[in-house]
């Protein structure tokens, strides 16, 4: 055991003789590396495969006409891509082309494009301003949406951008959450706060960020419960943390990430609007794109609410989360081939 040759940050991170939850264990053995783009594709074949029989199928040898572009509206609106978007979308794609042949490569190419003007203005980085000591991340979304989870592999990302962690566990409803984020500040090396089941989340948030403060940690993160069956339980908690945290730092928090679970559909649309209205959400992450054949429902959220989309899952693993890129995510859910 001793001459056996230690595994590198990720390899820390993910290595076996780590006793993994279901949320926190990645896929398995080691396959050829992938590139972002091709784990991209690959999460949402699903959507794209939808998206594209629906294309083929309706204008192979047909012209586009009222009736073809009606189909084409209903397998958008099936993807999740929402009717306003769809009938505009639509509208865009049939304005130069009405009573003409058209090939399935064409409408796919169109629709690219025209999905890439929705996403274009809310394809943001989340950026860390370092001027904040700790910057601190609020991480809101319902109970199953991948949010411990997320906050883990965020957590990684930043730890190996040399910046120091803290990770809080405010979702003290679940004991299962609280371990989660523990096992991912052991794996990441960032530092844990938690307390016992059924602590008091907003005494918890004080003393994170007071201790964050002391130990001049880069970033606090604070994961907080998502019970919208009790929606006056939830902001009467949340709006607790709000007021806690700006006791210790008027400024913060920082920004207020919601993580959505890509196969719940057009429900994130509402999950947005009950922590919108709580916390201030400032910015998205969808997680679990490869799991839906409704990935269209981002493009939804999009033209919704123009909040900031920082971040897109599509796997497991700590590499299949990634910041998002609208003309990237476009071809893959037009199933188009990378430039």
């Amino acid at each position: 055991m001793s001459d056996e040759k230690k595994p590198g940050f990720f390899g820390r991170l993910f290595g076996r003789g780590s006793e993994a939850t279901s949320e926190t264990q990645p896929l398995a053995e080691a396959a050829p590396k992938l590139s972002w783009w091709q784990r991209l594709r690959a999460g949402l074949a699903r959507t794209a495969s939808q998206v594209g029989t629906g294309i083929t199928t309706i204008f192979t040898h047909r012209k586009l006409d009222a009736d073809t572009l009606q189909d084409l509206e209903d397998v958008l609106i099936q993807a999740d891509l929402g009717v306003e978007v769809s009938g505009r979308i639509v509208a865009a794609i049939g304005k130069d082309r009405f009573e003409k042949t058209v090939e399935p490569a064409e409408i796919k190419a169109a629709l690219a494009a025209e999905v890439e003007k929705v996403l274009e203005p809310v394809a943001k980085p989340l950026e860390i301003d370092t001027t904040k000591k700790p910057f601190v991340l609020l991480m809101v979304g319902v109970n199953g949406s991948g949010k411990t989870t997320t906050i883990g592999k965020l957590a990684a990302k930043f730890r190996a951008e040399g910046k120091s962690v803290m990770l809080a566990a405010g979702d003290t409803f679940r004991a299962a959450a609280i371990d989660q984020l523990k096992v991912w500040a052991e794996r990441t090396g960032a530092t844990f706060l938690g307390r016992e089941q059924g602590g008091d989340a907003a005494g918890l948030a004080f003393d994170a960020l007071t201790q964050a403060r002391e130990q001049n940690i880069d970033v606090l993160m604070i994961d907080t419960a998502g019970r919208l069956q009790n929606k006056q339980g939830l902001m009467e908690e949340l709006a607790k943390i709000l007021r806690v945290i700006k006791k210790v730092d008027e400024t913060a928090p920082h920004a207020c990430l919601i993580v959505l679970d890509a196969t719940v559909g057009q429900n994130a649309i509402n999950q947005v609007e009950v922590f919108h209205k709580v916390a201030g959400v400032t910015g998205l992450v969808m997680t679990k794109l490869d799991g839906t054949a409704r990935g269209g429902i981002l493009v939804a959220l999009a033209e919704k609410f123009g909040l900031p989309v920082h971040f897109i899952g599509v796997g497991e693993g700590v590499d299949d989360l990634e910041p998002f890129t609208a003309a990237d995510f476009a071809k893959a859910i037009a199933g188009l081939e990378e430039d």
